[in-house]
C-alpha cells in the first residue's frame, strides 16, 4: 500500500525526495494552503518502504497508508 504525504502538512523539506529509492515522490504544483511547497507521492511508482515518513521532520506529513484525498497531484 503506498504511502500519503498530507499536502497541507508538507512544509517542503524534500528529505524524503532524496532518501526515496524510486524517485516516486515529486513537487506539487504552487502552495499548499499554509503557503508552503509541497510534495506528492505516486502511488504507482511507490514500493512501500516506509523511508519516507522516517525521514520526514514534519510530525503528521506523512501517513503509511493511501489517502488519495488528503494529497493534492499536479
Amino acid at each position: 500500500m503506498p504511502h500519503t504525504i498530507v499536502s497541507d502538512r508538507c512544509e517542503g523539506v524534500s528529505d524524503c525526495v532524496d532518501a526515496c529509492p524510486v524517485a516516486c515522490i515529486h513537487p506539487g504544483r504552487g502552495t499548499n494552503s499554509r503557503g508552503n511547497p509541497f510534495f506528492w507521492i505516486d502511488p504507482d511508482t511507490c514500493i512501500d518502504c516506509g523511508i519516507c515518513l522516517q525521514v520526514c521532520p514534519v510530525e503528521g506529513a506523512v501517513l503509511a497508508e493511501e489517502r488519495p484525498e488528503l494529497q493534492k497531484r499536479p
